[in-house]
């Protein structure tokens, strides 16, 4: 898979008619990097009806089971967490898989979902800065200080530092566009959510360059990404109809499916993954919803190499 662009695909997490399969998981992501995806990701759904495993201990898995493609998160809910024990698993599985880790952090969507952690839903922006902000130090400094509203670091140790230097690499996942320009300033690259369509990416590609230019940052040490929710199939109507039952039981919204998934033949969906690409995606993380060892091979071998 040659070429400017890297391919990531989301690791099979969400099993809504049985148990967690480990031995697909386990065989899907042996061909995954076999096939020369670069990278592997999961989401996050701390709780939740849906059975989904949690993505640090899902990667601390496949770190083992895996030896070159790196390994991420779309995204960890970072105010969900303490930022020292974050710190220190996010640096353990960066030892764990070799250096190859890759931090997607964001807001969350619902601030709702906060208060049950018994954790305040105020402030939340401030405390995911602050969030960044604390595991950077812990990360990158002998004895970390940092005063915060919410943490305050007096010499704090934290051993080992991460194999990555200066820092595991942090992307944020945004959407809005203040959310933009925190991705831009205290990020290492950005993704666009999943739920975005690809005229709303463009959008958002233009006004983060912009404020990259901005904040004088070069361009090269920052990556732009899209997750696409992704059905290969040459009878289209089957692939949307599938897509809308799995959006349906995953967000509990069936519309959603068409208005942000790529869906159809190969040749339909290398058109439309080239508009992601053609816009200024230097990752592409594929999601397919179903089928997914099938969709390993045809994004493989019959869409990407001709993007």
């Amino acid at each position: 898979m040659a070429g400017k662009v890297s391919w990531g695909i989301s690791i099979p997490q969400v099993f809504f008619d049985g148990p967690i399969d480990m031995p697909l998981i386990e065989k899907w992501s042996k061909r995954a990097e076999a096939l020369g995806f670069e990278s592997l990701w999961t989401q996050e759904a701390i709780t939740g009806a849906v059975p989904i495993l949690e993505p640090v201990t899902l990667l601390s898995y496949l770190a083992a089971i895996t030896e070159n493609v790196r390994l991420g998160t779309s995204v960890i809910v970072a105010p969900l967490r303490n930022p020292i024990q974050l710190a220190k698993s996010l640096g353990s599985l960066d030892h764990l898989s070799g250096g190859r880790l890759i931090a997607g952090l964001g807001l969350g969507g619902n601030a709702n979902d906060i208060p049950p952690f018994g954790i305040s839903a105020e402030k939340r922006v401030r405390r995911f800065t602050e969030i960044i902000d604390v595991m950077k130090a812990l990360w990158t400094q002998p004895e970390a200080h940092f005063q915060g509203e919410f943490w305050q670091l007096d010499g704090l140790k934290m051993e080992p530092k991460p194999l990555q230097k200066p820092h595991i690499p942090i992307w944020l996942g945004a959407r809005h566009t203040n959310a933009l320009r925190r991705a831009v300033r205290h990020g290492d690259g950005w993704m666009g959510a999943g739920s975005s369509d690809t005229e709303s990416f463009v959008t958002a590609v233009d006004q983060t360059k912009m404020y990259l230019e901005e904040a004088g940052r070069d361009p090269g040490s920052f990556t732009i990404s899209k997750r696409v929710y992704v059905a290969v199939d040459n009878d289209e109507d089957r692939a949307e109809g599938r897509l809308k039952e799995w959006f349906g039981k995953r967000y509990g919204n069936v519309d959603m499916a068409s208005q942000v998934s790529v869906w159809g033949s190969s040749a339909k969906v290398t058109e439309e993954l080239a508009r992601v690409t053609g816009a200024g995606a230097q990752m592409v993380l594929l999601n397919p919803a179903f089928d997914d060892m099938e969709h390993l091979d045809a994004l493989a071998e019959e869409v990407i190499p001709h993007i």
